[in-house]
């Protein structure tokens, strides 16, 4: 599913990798989850890719959402199985879990209305919209998601 030029009228574009966008999974806000707290979202995201509870406990206590990507990547961790199919599950998880904790988010997210939350990542095809916009976004369709559960919990 790519974006297209008429979904993009009106979209809101965030960086899911910007510490300071209060919708990325960088943002200081700790979330509790799964018995610890992680520093960011992006920390437990990449701590769920390792059934490890040894790695999952370096990720934990790395100081950046920065570090804990670049740690996660070493070709020699041996990931869970089923990553690929439970990584957007995992990363909803995530942000609404961040939204409850975080009230002001919440009504942030909510302020966004109907608008495409769209994911400007120039390289990320899969999260993010890519260098054509023609990406998957699915960073966005996860916010969106997350809109759309957090109002229907207000009705």
């Amino acid at each position: 599913m790519s974006i297209f030029p008429e979904e993009l009228v009106g979209a809101i574009f965030i960086s899911r990798t910007d510490p300071d966008e209060p919708f990325g999974s960088d943002s200081a806000h700790p979330i509790e989850l799964e018995g610890n707290t992680w520093p960011t979202v992006e920390h437990y995201f990449q701590a769920m890719q390792f059934e490890s509870e040894a790695l999952q406990q370096k990720i934990l206590q790395l100081t950046s959402a920065h570090q804990c990507r670049r740690f996660s990547k070493w070709r020699f961790w041996q990931r869970r199985k089923d990553w690929q199919q439970r990584r957007q599950v995992l990363m909803t998880r995530a942000v609404y879990t961040k939204c409850k904790m975080y009230p002001h988010i919440a009504k942030l997210l909510l302020d966004t209305e109907q608008a495409t939350l769209v994911e400007s990542s120039n390289y990320d095809y899969f999260w993010g919209c890519g260098r054509d916009r023609r990406g998957d976004n699915t960073y966005g369709k996860v916010l969106m998601n997350v809109r759309a559960k957090l109002l229907a919990e207000q009705s």
